[in-house]
């Protein structure tokens, strides 16, 4: 049942005055202040920097922006919002620098990234030697019983040019598990004792979508995995619990918001066999300070929705407008949000990453270690895919897939398009995670059933120069066509798959597609380039449009929420290739600072 104002209002005062206190005290306090008159919030105004409001298609910009009780109360001239602002004013003054809505993350794995950032570094280790150098530092500070787990390393760049086996992960230890992941996420490594843990021997057959690297000559494992045969080994982690599962959920939201992200994503949530009571314990704590929307993952799709079920109860009011447990009071009342938790989707993997990326035709270049005609390889058979939207194509679940070669974006497309002839079109949205590689008639294809991609662009950097190689220039070039997009005024997002990306940095997403330059200075397909103000409404406007926010965020306008940035430059401003060096300086959620750079 929906709460009356008075009940909310009721509410809002047991929470002002503790929850330790009596409900009917609690009760007296509100009839009292129904008899006094409420003192006037108040405001606080916004000036003298620029203040973009990401509306529209062209750059608008205004003097000033007012906040009341979480929400922007006025945008405009310095004399209209004055008028708006009332007498209890705070000014702020921008001292010339740059306000924008706050960033949106359309794919990222907030939960996942908390959880690394309790594990070994391993980005850029330059070769094995130094990979295990760092993963023994933190194997000493690693509790008795836990796993030793190190995250981000990448085997094409290893000096090595190749992933660690489990007879070098045994000299970490021999007798602890020890786990390696790399920044892809789809490729690892487990030591001995992980792998007898885990019951993979040499009659463990491959699971569909993965492999377990054998010895040469023999079926015994090597140690390096991929995939699906990664995924079901690092689901048997000990679980995060008490302290540690604190830490790791606040630790990625702070990240999250150092970045000047006010909503944050894990999409995939179930890597972990502990995701999902990490999520109920943030929600039962109120651990996050920014929003998190929630994406199963594919194979634990009912057990986050009979989790979501029960929170959704658990915190429901009931006929007197009493939650059994209260909530957050939210400004924009988006009931879909708990504790600052919304379970929005399900994700499903149709490939893997660029060099296991499924194609219609072959790779220009194997990667290493494949052979013959080589194409990538699909994940899931046609039939889970269309159970799932048979299941979920009218609901308010929304479809998330992984995608990057146009053979998986075929799969999709076709059906969608059979859900669309069984069901009717739906202002579903499903969402195309990086849609790397389009053809040209699948892009039409896609807008008509209203998909939208969320382009990867920080791969270009990182990755670029590999995918020309392997894929071949002209499918590389192509590739995150968001220009195509914007031309044609469709809307696409960008994401930073973080910790695909060592990062959660929106501004580096931002300046990656606008000047597509690889770390050795190559253009890559110069033509998809797109303009600063396009890139920003990429993880603002159209990132609120992709999971079903519109409303409330993504620009800068009266009645939205007070979701903002400040920024130290304004990226449509400064030489682009300097985008990625602006600094986030302030991040408010709902008008509260979340996150503040130090002097």
């Amino acid at each position: 049942m929906r709460m009356t104002n008075k009940n909310r209002h009721q509410t809002l005062l047991h929470r002002r005055a503790g929850l330790g206190l009596a409900l009917g005290a609690a009760l007296l306090l509100a009839a009292c202040g129904r008899n006094a008159a409420p003192p006037e919030a108040t405001t606080t105004v916004y000036s003298g920097g620029d203040i973009l409001t990401m509306a529209g298609p062209e750059p608008t910009y205004v003097e000033a922006l007012a906040v009341r009780d979480g929400k922007i109360l006025a945008v405009g001239t310095r004399d209209e919002v004055s008028k708006a602002a009332g007498t209890t004013v705070t000014q702020v003054d921008l001292a010339g620098r740059t306000m924008v809505p706050g960033f949106i993350d359309t794919h990222g794995h907030m939960v996942y990234f908390g959880k690394n950032l309790m594990d070994a570094d391993l980005v850029g280790s330059a070769d094995i030697a130094e990979l295990l150098a760092r993963l023994k530092k933190h194997a000493a500070t690693v509790p008795e019983g836990a796993w030793i787990v190190g995250f981000g390393y990448q085997a094409r760049t290893l000096a090595d040019k190749r992933t660690p086996t489990a007879a070098e992960l045994d000299e970490v230890s021999a007798t602890r598990p020890v786990l390696i992941v790399d920044s892809s996420g789809h490729l690892g490594s487990a030591n001995s004792a992980l792998l007898k843990l885990a019951g993979v021997t040499a009659e463990t057959p491959d699971p569909e979508g993965g492999n377990f690297t054998r010895k040469p000559g023999s079926r015994e494992p090597l140690g390096p995995m991929e995939e699906t045969a990664l995924n079901a080994v690092r689901a048997q982690r000990p679980p995060f619990t008490g302290e540690l599962a604190d830490r790791a959920m606040a630790a990625g939201a702070g990240e999250w918001a150092k970045h000047g992200q006010t909503t944050a994503q894990d999409c995939g949530l179930g890597l972990g066999n502990d995701d999902i009571d990490l999520v109920l314990n943030a929600i039962d704590k109120k651990l996050l300070k920014i929003d998190l929307y929630v994406c199963a993952k594919d194979s634990i799709t009912d057990q986050v929705l009979d989790a979501a079920y029960g929170v959704s109860r658990a915190y429901a009011a009931d006929e007197s407008g009493v939650a059994e447990k209260l909530l957050d009071k939210r400004p924009d009342l988006d009931t879909r949000y708990i504790n600052r938790v919304r379970l929005g989707g399900v994700k499903y993997w149709l490939d893997g990453s660029l060099d296991t990326a499924w194609f219609t035709q072959p790779y220009s270049t194997n990667p290493p270690g494949k052979s013959g005609i080589y194409s990538g390889f699909q994940q899931i058979p046609d039939e889970v895919l269309q159970a799932a939207f048979d299941r979920f194509w009218t609901s308010n679940v929304q479809i998330n897939m992984h995608m990057n070669g146009d053979a998986a974006v075929e799969q999709a497309l076709r059906t969608i398009e059979a859900a669309i002839a069984k069901y009717g079109m739906r202002d579903h949205r499903p969402v195309f995670i990086h849609g790397t590689y389009m053809r040209p008639e699948q892009i039409e294809r896609m807008k008509k059933v209203g998909a939208i991609p969320t382009f990867l662009s920080a791969g270009i950097v990182t990755a670029g120069d590999g995918v020309v190689r392997m894929w071949g220039a002209e499918r590389a070039g192509k590739s995150a066509a968001a220009n195509t997009l914007e031309k044609q005024g469709y809307p696409w997002t960008l994401s930073h798959d973080a910790p695909v990306t060592p990062s959660p940095s929106v501004l580096a997403l931002v300046d990656a597609a606008v000047n597509r330059r690889t770390a050795s200075g190559n253009i890559i397909g110069p033509d998809e380039r797109v303009t600063p103000y396009a890139a920003l409404g990429a993880v603002t406007r159209s990132a609120a449009f992709q999971i079903k926010e519109e409303k409330t965020k993504g620009t800068l306008e009266a009645g939205k929420l007070a979701d903002l940035v400040i920024l130290d430059r304004n990226p449509l401003k400064v030489d682009p290739a300097t985008i990625k060096t602006i600094t986030v300086m302030q991040t408010l959620k709902e008008g509260v600072t979340v996150y503040e750079a130090k002097p």
